[in-house]
């Protein structure tokens, strides 16, 4: 089996982060603990203008949280710690005072959507379908949250939460405002972000940290608020009814 990573590369100005998972990109802790570093450090760096965040392969971008990890945790502590990690990229995200834009190139998954959302700007792919799972694993969409909310609106981030065994369209989450643009395939993705990044570029890095403040003013609480939520996943995924389900998801 390959080994997962957290790559960041540098290409002049912008600061490539990918990240892979063997397991459709799934996310344990550690990749996680990696994933929010190398965002935080790109920040700092001086001689680094734009983030392009994305992951490797073309059908999934991210599965979301490790079932393996989730399968393995015995204490309301382990829950909080795990589910912490979800918060810190978030966080790394919100705090970085450069723009981070997602290349999206396949279907998001629980904590998946989430970094779609994070993220400021996302281009996806026709295949980039969303589900937000988490409900049916006995847990629920508590970290990635606001996020997702602050994104879409309370309406669509309530259906995508609720019903969290069907999958919503790659349009539908553009119409939503998850994706500000589609493309038929990973090739039209990768122009439409080359166009943004080469434009983005050129642009007054001062005016683009003064849109990053605007675009996450009234989100200051976030440190609090997601460790809170944090610990409430935390607690859920040690119940009886959620270790079964997710048994139950890990034999598909």
């Amino acid at each position: 089996m390959e080994t997962a990573y957290v790559n960041a590369v540098r290409q002049g100005a912008l600061e490539v982060i990918e990240f892979y998972h063997p397991q459709s990109n799934s996310l344990p802790r550690t990749l996680l603990t990696q994933l929010a570093a190398a965002i935080t450090a790109a920040g700092e760096d001086a001689e680094v203008k734009l983030i392009l965040l994305r992951s490797r392969g073309e059908k999934v971008f991210c599965a979301g949280a490790s079932f393996d990890e989730l399968a393995s945790i015995t204490t309301a502590a382990e829950g909080l710690r795990f589910f912490s990690g979800f918060a810190e990229v978030i966080n790394a995200i919100r705090n970085c005072p450069l723009l981070v834009i997602g290349r999206i190139q396949g279907k998001c998954v629980g904590g998946g959507v989430g970094l779609a959302a994070a993220v400021d700007y996302a281009l996806a792919t026709d295949q980039a379908d969303v589900k937000l799972s988490e409900l049916a694993v006995g847990i629920g969409p508590f970290v990635v949250g606001p996020a997702v909310e602050r994104k879409i609106g309370l309406s669509a981030f309530s259906q995508l939460a609720i019903d969290a065994t069907e999958w919503r369209s790659a349009e539908w989450a553009h119409q939503k405002g998850l994706f500000a643009a589609l493309f038929a395939d990973s090739t039209g993705l990768d122009e439409g972000i080359n166009r943004l990044v080469a434009q983005l570029l050129q642009s007054s890095p001062a005016a683009l940290r003064e849109i990053k403040k605007i675009c996450w003013e009234g989100t200051e609480h976030w440190t609090q608020l997601l460790q809170h939520r944090a610990s409430i996943s935390g607690r859920l995924v040690l119940s009886e009814e959620s270790k079964k389900a997710i048994e139950r998801f890990k034999q598909k």
